[in-house]
């Protein structure tokens, strides 16, 4: 088994899109099992994120459209729907159970 497809454990903070291997860096939400692709690919899912976050946050500034009408939310929004999947995917049993709970992938299995 090589590095790549070797799983380690990561602690997750979606609010800030933080990722560590340490438990103590900082307060994490979720807990997953992840190879580095894998932990590429959901670093890459928080910055496209980001950046439609920031998008959002200078256009509230000129408040012209509602949110639910605006489509540019979308994209943050489909954003988060990614996150979760792959957190999903990935996580603990808490992690699975909680993200049921939060009912915003329609498409798990109760």
């Amino acid at each position: 088994m090589n590095e790549s497809t070797h799983k380690k454990t990561y602690y997750i903070n979606v609010g800030y899109g933080e990722i560590s291997l340490s438990k103590s860096a900082f307060d994490w939400n979720y807990v997953i099992q992840a190879t580095d692709d894998e932990i590429t690919h959901l670093r890459d899912l928080f910055n496209g994120n980001d950046n439609e976050d920031w998008q959002g946050f200078f256009r509230a500034h000129v408040p012209y459209i509602q949110y639910h009408f605006d489509r540019q939310n979308d994209a943050y929004d489909q954003g988060m729907s990614l996150i979760y999947e792959q957190l999903y995917k990935l996580g603990d049993d808490a992690t699975k159970q909680h993200i049921k709970e939060m009912n915003i992938l329609p498409h798990i299995d109760e």
